[in-house]
């Protein structure tokens, strides 16, 4: 066990979300994009955004806590686009770099997707993410795609069991 406690998200975890969601994005993808591009990420428009996630229907979203305060998150979803390979999708999990190592990542996608067969996508040069995934029996299937990542082009890669 990490510590930390993994429960449904609420509308009043939406700044800890969202806190987490840009402070893990800084500490995992600065490699990808130009620098001090992850600056101008504004936190409380995610949170906005992730309140209005939680208070709706579309999307489920669990917490990693830790002392009360938001270390991690993950999302599920019905799968987006016209081509989902499973009916269930991990649309995100983050967890702070503080927390690698601890078993608390395993817990937040425990809690989210179980067991159950799902897809993914994982930026590409994520070796982290990629291990973590494939620990838990997911593999590429072949297809991939570019976003952006604020406002730069990456590579991400399905993933499915």
């Amino acid at each position: 066990m990490s510590g930390v406690e993994v429960r449904p998200a609420t509308v009043a975890d939406a700044a800890g979300i969202a806190r987490v969601h840009v402070q893990s994005w800084r500490e995992t993808y600065t490699h990808l994009v130009e620098p001090g591009e992850l600056d101008a990420l504004d936190i409380e428009a995610r949170e906005r955004r992730w309140a209005g996630l939680i208070a709706g229907d579309e999307v489920q979203v669990w917490v990693a806590a830790l002392d009360s305060a938001v270390v991690g998150w993950a999302s599920t979803g019905r799968g987006r686009g016209g081509d989902a390979p499973r009916p269930l999708e991990l649309e995100g999990i983050y967890l702070l770099a503080a927390q690698h190592g601890s078993s608390a990542g395993q817990e937040l996608l425990d809690a989210a997707i179980g067991d159950v067969p799902a897809f993914l996508w994982v930026a590409d040069h994520n070796p982290r993410a990629t291990a973590f995934y494939r620990r838990n029996r997911f593999e590429f299937d072949g297809a991939r795609q570019t976003h952006p990542l604020v406002r730069t082009p990456i590579v991400v890669r399905r993933m499915v069991r």
